[in-house]
């Protein structure tokens, strides 16, 4: 027996839910420096080691819970696809190291930017390596957030390379992500696996100072542990949105987080916001602008093919 159509208000509440859920994913993310801070004097490399470990268990629950492992053992037997969730293994591991170095070395706001330009960078590989055509509006978003980079570059080349390493890192993951045929979830718990040995035997061996595999105090120990729940939340909230929402609007919210941690950078942690960074700051939101611009011109366009469809018949 077919399922009944979801009545409009059905469709309503879902996607006010999908909203609720979207904001609480991104500002959750945006948000997130701040718990990251209260562990600035563990060293980065072994905060994202422990968000490993912590995560895979979160994960192996998650998966049991909603059972998710026969996708995962399907997965593992096909060697394309786990060649390919190593490679995304260790882009994500090294975005995650560079994200909290960002963090805790005082430089949010690149981090902000790095993240405001991840959409931009999409719109590139997609180009050159997805061979997908690009609007007008979209070329000009690309030129505008390159002459903000050449700003950037000019007057506070220091930190741009953290803002280049988490665009690319992160749109690279997208990419190959987008290309291998595996569950969102059943991917994310594979790369947690590959990456669990790695984690386990840097801390085994006592991390970057010699301390021991938990922190020098309880709370420092509670906060490594909750590691793995704090990435996982997020996440869950994100994947219950994106089954609610319309992808462009998914894509919409995702500049929640950043924006968040703008803020956070200038107004909370007091981050030096120079002359160099306003035009590049303003230059990518004007990018950002056109792209969504160019998003909602390709909504609507999708949405009148089938009435010009019904009208032709």
């Amino acid at each position: 027996m077919n399922q009944a159509a979801p009545t409009p208000h059905e469709d309503a509440r879902r996607v006010r839910a999908g909203f609720i859920y979207g904001l609480a994913a991104y500002g959750l993310w945006g948000v997130m420096p701040i718990y990251f801070k209260w562990l600035q004097a563990v060293p980065a490399i072994d905060i994202v080691a422990h968000r490993i470990v912590w995560s895979l268990i979160a994960l192996a629950v998650l998966v049991t819970v909603v059972k998710a492992w026969q996708q995962v053992a399907d997965a593992v037997r096909d060697r394309r696809i786990l060649a390919i969730l190593l490679l995304t293994a260790l882009l994500i591991a090294a975005n995650w190291l560079l994200y909290v170095y960002a963090i805790n070395s005082g430089h949010i706001l690149a981090g902000s930017l790095g993240y405001y330009l991840n959409p931009l960078a999409n719109i590139l590989l997609g180009r050159f390596i997805l061979k997908e055509r690009l609007s007008r509006l979209q070329w000009a978003a690309v030129a505008i957030a390159a002459g903000g980079i050449a700003v950037l570059a000019a007057g506070a080349l220091g930190t741009l390379w953290i803002s280049l390493g988490l665009c690319f890192s992160f749109a690279t993951y997208g990419l190959l992500r987008k290309i291998v045929a595996v569950d969102s979830l059943a991917g994310l718990t594979i790369e947690t696996i590959l990456l669990a040995p790695i984690a386990l035997t840097w801390l085994a061996l006592g991390g970057a100072d010699g301390r021991s595999f938990f922190g020098t105090n309880d709370s420092e120990t509670m906060l490594l542990m909750a590691t793995g729940i704090i990435s996982t939340i997020p996440l869950l909230c994100f994947t219950a949105a994106a089954r609610r929402l319309a992808y462009s609007t998914v894509g919409m919210l995702q500049f929640i987080a950043p924006t968040l941690q703008f803020l956070l950078a200038v107004a909370v942690y007091g981050e030096p916001f120079t002359t160099a960074h306003a035009i590049a700051f303003g230059c990518i939101w004007t990018a950002l602008f056109l792209y969504v611009t160019s998003l909602l011109h390709s909504l609507r366009a999708k949405r009148s093919a089938p009435s010009c469809e019904q009208a032709k018949a």
